[in-house]
């Protein structure tokens, strides 16, 4: 009897034995999460080698702080804000043309550059590094994003007259080495990451959010018009319009 009764202290329910697999998979989710992480950075940070004879791979489009813009007293403000808000655009021929159909024949137009916006992350992060006289000189907007349905915040620079765009040959001085041991690894850990179920595990218990989607992106309660007319009623939605 007594026998008995130690065999089933040592016997594991069906219910221990399910969670005990799933922590043991969790746990070579996060072993391989970490790795993927790892091979990440080291092929990011091989060094470039130059190169015996630098050739020419079509033209590079940018801009740059006018000469009169450069010469007088805020010539290098503009220049450490441009750095931050440039925007580089290639091409294999120095006119950055594109197609495009008009009245059912394809013509080339010219392809338009702007400058960068600044997010609403890069405006309060303290490594991108907006000075207080540098912000005076962006104006706040809001996009409406029809994927995550909801309003977009981002910050655009209200003078771009003060800069003008240069085109230049795009030279190629350096290649980056590749590792074969390295590229197969990464390529091995992003296939077993990237499935369905990986995934899920992955942003519910590393990240720590079961929908970092809907979390990051919440709509706005007042301008999103399918959650007003689902749970709002007339009078509500009239006093808050009244409170705006």
């Amino acid at each position: 009897m007594e026998n008995d009764n130690l065999l089933s202290y040592r016997l594991r329910s069906l219910r221990s034995r399910k969670r005990t697999i799933k922590k043991d998979v969790e746990k070579q989710i996060r072993k391989k999460y970490k790795r993927s992480k790892e091979v990440g950075h080291i092929i990011k940070n091989i060094p470039l080698i130059p190169l015996d004879k630098p050739y020419q791979l079509g033209f590079v489009r940018f801009f740059v702080v006018r000469d009169d813009v450069m010469r007088s007293s805020d010539g290098e403000l503009f220049e450490g804000l441009l750095k931050k808000i440039n925007t580089y655009m290639y091409s294999g021929s120095r006119q950055f043309l594109k197609k495009k159909r008009k009245f059912g024949r394809r013509i080339y137009v010219e392809r338009e550059q702007k400058l960068n916006r600044v997010s609403s992350y890069s405006w309060s992060s303290p490594k991108f590094g907006l000075t207080p006289r540098e912000r005076q000189y962006f104006l706040k907007k809001e996009e409406y994003c029809p994927f995550r349905k909801c309003y977009d915040t981002y910050y655009e620079f209200t003078e771009p007259w003060r800069f003008t765009l240069r085109t230049r040959p795009h030279m190629i001085t350096h290649h980056k080495p590749i590792d074969a041991e390295l590229k197969k690894e990464e390529a091995e850990l992003d296939a077993y990451l990237g499935q369905h179920k990986m995934v899920g595990i992955i942003q519910k218990k590393i990240h720590g959010k079961s929908n970092p989607w809907k979390m990051e992106y919440e709509t706005d309660l007042i301008k999103s018009r399918k959650y007003v007319t689902c749970t709002m009623s007339a009078t509500e939605i009239a006093d808050c319009f009244q409170d705006l």
